[in-house]
């Protein structure tokens, strides 16, 4: 186990039954005591340092994984006698893995005891997350893991599941049958490749839905995305359902104008504007991830192994999915006014 990056010290005071002993006088016994009481308040107080990188501060599940990190250290400070808990926030504008390394270089230096992190390409990350575990550091990492990395564990939803939980859904409201395209973003994206994966292999279960077509677009930002939609579906008229295995194109309005009057479309991600989508009918199916959880369970697994030297009995910790349609999209979206700090 780590030492903690900094501890508070007291020198313990003489015992009353010491003092007593020595035949003290009534005053300097209430002193003793006095100080005794002091000394047991003031124990040792380890102070754990945790850097949290998230792939993007513009996208609001980082926001939410932020706010549950830093909900996480606030309420373990108040819960641990001996321990307080500091989140330092660390993560890039938009998504940057070169900037995500150089985050981690820079938090090791300053002498970090754990890192959680959301890999915008595990093949960029891996080295520098070695060389932090390789130096004591705890990481976790969530949403999107680096599995050779030496991390000790990741915090998420099993992405293949989550991409056969998308087909699975769509599949539904299809009737089983028609033509599927698939949208995704980032191909290094390992959480991504998986869920593409995921959509891929179930969708051989139903024999009256071809093979899907994977489409990907660089950047991840709305525009792009549904640029890249309106762009295949006109392109390709028979598609009559859609895949998204990010959420992005429905982070902007009007994304599914000509789309969604000819194609079932399931997507990831029930995010306060694509919930919208979802309440209009324009989206049938919407699937969740634990976005609070990200920041609140990898800061919570850290300071477990930090504090008590306790390991997550997997190094894969997966949460269930979210799954909003239009009948539960409204109480869904009450969540994210706690999530994003509205409340």
């Amino acid at each position: 186990m780590r030492s903690p990056s900094f501890i508070f010290k007291t020198s313990a005071a003489l015992s009353l039954s010491a003092l007593l002993l020595t035949g003290c006088s009534k005053s300097e016994t209430e002193q003793a005591a006095s100080t005794d009481t002091n000394a047991s308040t003031n124990v040792e107080e380890a102070v754990y340092r945790i850097g949290v990188i998230a792939k993007s501060n513009s996208n609001p599940v980082f926001q939410a994984a932020k706010n549950g990190a830093m909900e996480a250290g606030k309420r373990l400070s108040n819960q641990l006698n001996d321990a307080r808990i500091e989140i330092l926030w660390q993560t890039p504008p938009m998504e940057d893995a070169q900037v995500q390394a150089q985050y981690v270089e820079q938090l090791v230096s300053s002498g970090v005891d754990g890192i959680a992190i959301s890999c915008t390409d595990a093949n960029l990350l891996t080295g520098a997350l070695k060389a932090a575990v390789d130096k004591g550091v705890v990481v976790v990492t969530f949403d999107s893991d680096a599995p050779e990395s030496g991390r000790m564990a990741y915090y998420g939803v099993d992405d293949f599941e989550a991409g056969k939980e998308v087909m699975r859904q769509l599949a539904t409201v299809m009737g089983s049958e028609g033509k599927v395209a698939v949208l995704t973003g980032n191909p290094a994206a390992t959480n991504l490749q998986a869920r593409v994966n995921g959509v891929v292999e179930q969708a051989k279960e139903y024999e009256g839905i071809s093979a899907p077509e994977v489409f990907s677009f660089m950047p991840e930002t709305a525009t792009e995305a549904a640029a890249k939609m309106q762009q295949v579906q006109t392109a390709n008229p028979d598609i009559t359902g859609w895949a998204l295995v990010g959420g992005w194109p429905l982070y902007t309005d009007n994304a599914l104008d000509g789309i969604y009057e000819n194609a079932k479309i399931v997507s990831m991600d029930p995010l306060p504007l694509p919930l919208e989508y979802a309440k209009k009918g324009q989206v049938q199916v919407l699937v969740g991830q634990p976005y609070f959880g990200w920041g609140e369970k990898s800061v919570e697994m850290i300071v477990d192994k930090l504090h008590f030297d306790r390991s997550p009995k997997s190094d894969m910790v997966f949460a269930k999915f979210d799954i909003v349609t239009s009948d539960n999209a409204s109480e869904f979206a009450e969540n994210w006014k706690y999530w994003l700090g509205e409340e």
